[in-house]
Order: structure tokens, then sequence, then C-alpha cells
């Protein structure tokens, strides 16, 4: 009985802990992804879906400072029932990325919860947008933008983040700017928890 009360404290603990400071010291590792553009249109004579996923690694080099790397993929297809025809844009994007929690106290005081933090995330990289037809570029790519984590658990945090992306390269253009307005999800984990979880999922236990 003791053990069973144990253990759903230390559940509650996880599950319904509010301090959002302890998950962005340093030494800690954040893994998620961010979900834009997600949409599927049913018509009558046609049928579209679109999405855009970039997951993302990060490692805390000091509290509230993170860097990291990141991937970006995302497709746009459009099937035409009447022709039998499909038109399909797709864009991608690999680079390294910084994010950080801001410490402002005027900024601080717009958190309207202890589990909410306020954030700016920029990364540069390479990236491309290629559609079927019209003007495609690929190149050097930044982007910079701001962002809020709700955290639910205090290891999981559920984001916003609102960012404005310039590709400059080759291609039919050689600019494209990019406005996107994301969700996602970002888990925090100290280092020697992470590396725990690693070493369980190589033992195969």
């Amino acid at each position: 009985m003791k053990r069973i009360r144990l253990l759903t404290l230390a559940l509650s603990a996880v599950l319904f802990g509010s301090a959002a400071n302890a998950q962005i010291q340093k030494g800690n590792i954040m893994v998620g992804a961010d979900l834009t553009n997600l949409s599927v249109t049913f018509q009558k004579e046609s049928t579209a879906f679109s999405f855009n996923l970039s997951p993302k690694v990060g490692w805390f080099i000091k509290d509230g400072l993170a860097i990291g790397g990141y991937v970006d993929f995302g497709a746009n297809t459009t099937k035409n029932k009447t022709t039998d025809t499909r038109a399909s844009n797709t864009n991608y994007g690999v680079g390294a990325f910084a994010r950080y929690f801001v410490e402002d106290k005027n900024v601080r005081k717009l958190e309207f919860s202890k589990r909410t933090r306020f954030f700016v995330e920029a990364n540069a990289g390479f990236a491309g947008q290629n559609p079927a037809s019209g003007a495609s570029t690929n190149g050097f790519n930044v982007g910079i933008g701001p962002g809020i984590s709700y955290f639910i658990t205090p290891n999981i945090g559920l984001e916003g983040l609102f960012k404005y992306d310039l590709t400059v390269g080759g291609g039919n253009s050689t600019t494209a700017n990019r406005l996107s307005l994301g969700v996602g999800f970002q888990i925090y984990l100290p280092s020697a928890k992470a590396k725990a979880i690693y070493k369980e999922e190589r033992s195969g236990k």
C-alpha cells in the first residue's frame, strides 16, 4: 500500500508540477518538433493535403540558452479528379538553431502562468522551396521569431512559434520570404536522464 502511495505521489509530481525554470537549466536536453501548415481540403473535383514538420534537438549550454540542430520537411499535394492529375510542392531545410528564454522583467510580467515562458528562436542553414509550377529557391536560409511554451508537465512543453524565414540562393527566384505560425511540443530532460533512456533502449530491456 505504501508503495502505491509513493508511486502516486511521484506520478503526480511529474504530471502536475508547476515549475518552468528547472527544465531550462544548463546541461538539460530538449527534443521535439514543430508542425505548421497542416490541412486537408476535400472538394468535388479535387483533394489537397499539406503539412510542414520540423524535428529538433537542443542542448542548454547555459541557463535559458539552448543550441542544437533541426530538419525541416514539408509537402503540398493536390489531386484533380476530373483530369486525373496530381501536383506536388515540396520544401526542405537543415541547419542549426539557438533558443533563448527571455529573462527581462517586463517580459516576464506578461507571462500569465508559472508554467508559461516566452522565448526567441533563430536558425541558420540550407533550405529550398520547390513548387510544381512557379518560382523555386534553394540556398542559404535564416529565420527568427518569438515563441511561447506552456509546460503541461515539468518536462513537456506545448509551444507556439511565429517565425520569419529568408532563403537566398539559386532557382527561378533568388530570394524567398516566408511567415509561419507553428505549434508543437518539446520534451526537456536532464542529460543524465537522457543518457539513461538511451542506454536502456540500446540494451533492449
